[in-house]
């Protein structure tokens, strides 16, 4: 499955203005790097992966509709996959937020 152009051209309008920003095929989809850093992708699986603090994974993965990236058979802390539903740009700013935390690539 190919990633999703519109939901793609949504996140690329919430992060338009974000200096340092990249975009680079990754993981069947489209990231967005804010200084090199994933913030956020249109999976090639679908919906969103985000890239969030590894200690607020498990309390988001609870208290919301996100569920933990899986790569190979292994659960990847900081790293969620979320429908593209209505908090679209929620995601994106969380994201953008933890990357920007990041020291620069």
């Amino acid at each position: 499955m190919a990633y999703d152009e519109a939901l793609a051209a949504r996140i690329r309008e919430l992060v338009g203005g974000e200096p340092r920003l990249s975009e680079k095929k990754m993981f069947g989809g489209l990231a967005f790097l804010v200084g090199g850093n994933m913030a956020i992708a249109a999976s090639g699986q679908g919906g969103l992966l985000v890239r969030v603090d590894p200690d607020e994974s498990d309390q988001l993965v609870r208290t919301t509709a996100a569920e933990t990236m899986v790569m190979r058979g292994r659960p990847m802390r900081g790293w969620l996959r979320v429908d593209a539903g209505d908090d679209v740009a929620d995601w994106v700013a969380r994201g953008v937020g933890y990357a920007r935390s990041l020291p620069p690539k």
